[in-house]
């Protein structure tokens, strides 16, 4: 029997069971995948405190973020495609996050629609949506959004233009993939997948087909997709988006001390720090090395959030000493959703829960709120 003890295990696993382009599309990052590798690495450098002879009895991590309560500070990151590493897997990772008590958060770019999640959950989901060209759909999408009760809208910031990343290009990435000699041997390697994929209908983009105008099939949504990233976005266009939505607005996608304030004087309610995985701009700042500046410039006028590089617990332990109130889970919990479906993202859940909760005790806290700098070795941040 498979013993499953770390974040990595699920991430072999994975990379098993999941066909290359889908796997690739989630585990890499653009151009040298520099930025990629450093938000993962720069977590390595922060070193602990370790206390002793502490009280370590009655530990809680439950939280809130953006106003939703949280049994960990913690919630699932906007992926897109996650449809495509497993058979319906907007739904199970949104039941995983249910069940577990933390928010979900779904892509606009995602197999599964709005109004799917909103049928298979009870509790409150999040949205997330990009800045496009076609304001009748983006008003439209907004529209489902209230309809389907979610309680938070993530405007994602840094995709106007889109990051080159070479295995996509390689792959000759598509949803659902195309049949070439190369896919169909590859997937034939895959069954479970294959096995998932036959007893599905939602093998397209389900947010965008049959809801934007002059999209009648998913053959041509990605030259569509590539037209409709609009690159004249500015602040104004926050506002627009701002007028419209009257729930929680997170802006996701902040990198920078100017940006943030921008951000804070927005009207939204949380910021991300992200650099979208490493996907965009390679050879910029990781996003826990961006963390520190924009919580000291902010943190006291924005809910501070961060994803990007999250791969364990003590991660996620880091990120709050450093003024995180919450971090989001994206190739990590891909990963379990690619090994096991809903059981494999409901493990990682676990996993990370464990490693934050024992983390915490052996540096001599037990209310996750209560995380600083305190627990930090001076000069290892």
């Amino acid at each position: 029997m498979r013993v499953i003890t770390n974040i990595e295990d699920l991430r072999v696993l994975a990379q098993k069971r999941v066909p290359r382009m889908f796997y690739d599309y989630a585990d890499s990052g653009s151009w040298t995948e520099s930025t990629y590798r450093a938000n993962s690495s720069d977590f390595a450098a922060i070193k602990f405190r370790q206390r002793v002879a502490v009280n370590m009895e009655n530990r809680t991590l439950a939280t809130t973020m953006a106003g939703q309560h949280a049994a960990m500070p913690v919630a699932i990151a906007p992926t897109g495609l996650t449809g495509m590493q497993h058979a319906d897997g907007e739904i199970l990772a949104a039941k995983a996050a249910e069940k577990f008590g933390i928010p979900f958060t779904l892509s606009t770019m995602s197999i599964c629609s709005i109004e799917d999640i909103a049928a298979n959950t009870s509790t409150p989901f999040w949205l997330q949506v990009y800045f496009m060209k076609d304001r009748a759909f983006m008003g439209r999408l907004i529209d489902r959004a209230k309809a389907a009760k979610c309680s938070a809208l993530i405007l994602t910031l840094d995709l106007q233009i889109l990051g080159q990343r070479h295995k996509d290009l390689k792959n000759g990435l598509s949803a659902p993939p195309k049949l070439t000699v190369a896919n169909i041997a590859n997937m034939m390697t895959k069954p479970r997948w294959c096995w998932g994929m036959l007893n599905t209908r939602r093998h397209g983009f389900g947010n965008i087909v049959g809801h934007a105008g002059n999209v009648s099939d998913m053959s041509s949504l990605s030259s569509w997709t590539a037209e409709q990233f609009d690159p004249a976005l500015s602040w104004d266009d926050v506002q627009w988006i701002r007028q419209r939505w009257n729930g929680k607005l997170i802006i996701k996608g902040i990198m920078d001390v100017e940006d943030a304030r921008l951000a804070a004087q927005s009207g939204a309610d949380a910021l991300i720090v992200s650099n979208h995985g490493g996907r965009q701009l390679d050879g910029a700042q990781s996003s826990i090395g961006a963390l520190p500046a924009i919580v000291d410039a902010v943190g006291d006028r924005i809910e501070v959030h961060m994803d990007g590089g999250i791969r364990s617990g003590q991660d996620v332990i880091k990120a709050l000493a450093l003024g995180a109130r919450g971090v989001y889970l994206g190739r990590a919990f891909l990963y379990g959703l690619g090994a096991m479906g809903e059981a494999g993202v409901t493990k990682c859940l676990q996993i990370i829960q464990k490693e934050l909760d024992i983390t915490m005790a052996l540096c001599g806290l037990t209310d996750v709120k209560k995380v600083d700098k305190q627990i930090l070795l001076p000069g290892t941040y």
